[in-house]
């Protein structure tokens, strides 16, 4: 993913020895609450890497998200509350080249056991389209310079490849509980591996291969169950569209009978409802999961996974 380095500043980090352990500690509730809780504590970047935390831990762990429920995880800017909450913590699970300000903390982390769950899976070029669709009506190719990929979690298969490293390390970083934690994992990769049949068989047979979203988020899942996914902003959430590339997919959803643009729950619609008005489509959610809040279609991964699953289904018109 092609991000812009944002180093935190010197003050952020001089700004954490002013804080003392004795504020972090004081209030469980308070999302830089990490020390002293008696339990392994982990601090997860955002949604998919706490859940992953929550669910191979169990009991045994405390985790602590960086990310709000709301927030848009690619504008994280780590505060120095964050940063003191890093050095209390006993490991970081993050996604490397997602949030570079985390990235940034976690480099300056003495914390001792530091999971990047990009070094547990593969992670490929993505650009704006992602899939096994030839972009035959595409004759802006490439205006987006592709990068390493982050989203890894929508794609079950990755995210199960994910949840056995996040185990292995949990087990080796607290080994009182190493077994708990490999039952923990076996049930999620268990789950995950279900999960990948569902979405397989569910979308064998549909009427057309290619959806559009605003994000470039599901190439993943597209290249596992042999969709193209055509996105209007390609892996920034945040960027604009050339009018050009506007043209393209409007030209592209007729000529593939395209009825839907999807939208996210944590960006603006306008885009897509835009798009979707002047070439009179349809518009529906398909969640990157970055975050679970009132409006997501789902309590937790899974769910939301399954409602992607049916608006999936529902679009490219499955038998």
């Amino acid at each position: 993913m092609n991000v812009r380095r944002r180093l935190i500043p010197a003050a952020a980090l001089t700004a954490v020895t002013a804080l003392g352990t004795g504020t972090l500690s004081a209030c469980s509730s308070d999302s830089a609450a990490v020390a002293g809780t008696g339990k392994f504590d982990v601090v997860a970047s955002f949604y998919p890497m706490a859940f992953l935390a929550e669910r191979i831990g169990g009991s045994h762990v405390h985790v602590t998200s960086l990310t709000s429920p709301g927030q848009e995880p690619h504008d994280l800017e780590i505060s120095p509350k964050q940063i003191a909450m890093l050095q209390d913590s006993d490991a970081v699970l993050y996604l490397k080249n997602l949030q570079p300000s985390v990235d940034d903390a976690v480099a300056q982390s003495p914390v001792k056991t530091k999971i990047d769950a990009a070094s547990l899976t593969t992670l490929e070029q993505h650009g704006n389209e992602v899939g096994g669709h030839a972009a035959a009506h595409d004759t802006h190719k490439n205006e987006e310079s592709a990068g390493k990929d982050p989203h890894i979690w929508l794609d079950p298969v990755r995210y199960a490849e994910v949840a056995e490293g996040v185990g292995t390390a949990f087990e080796k970083a607290d080994p009182k509980h190493a077994a708990d934690y490999k039952k923990n994992t076996a049930a999620l990769v268990k789950q995950l591996n279900d999960l990948n049949t569902q979405f397989k068989d569910g979308l064998a047979h549909t009427r057309t291969k290619v959806f559009i979203t605003t994000h470039a988020a599901f190439g993943y899942l597209a290249e596992r169950y042999g969709l193209t996914e055509e996105a209007i902003n390609g892996l920034d959430p945040e960027s604009e569209p050339s009018a050009a590339r506007v043209r393209d997919l409007e030209t592209l959803a007729k000529a593939d009978g395209v009825p839907t643009v999807f939208y996210e729950t944590l960006v603006s619609d306008r885009t897509a409802k835009t798009i979707a008005s002047d070439a009179g489509l349809k518009t529906d959610v398909l969640d990157p999961i970055e975050g679970i809040t009132a409006k997501s279609r789902g309590k937790d991964y899974f769910s939301v996974q399954e409602a992607n699953l049916k608006a999936l289904q529902q679009a490219l018109g499955a038998k």
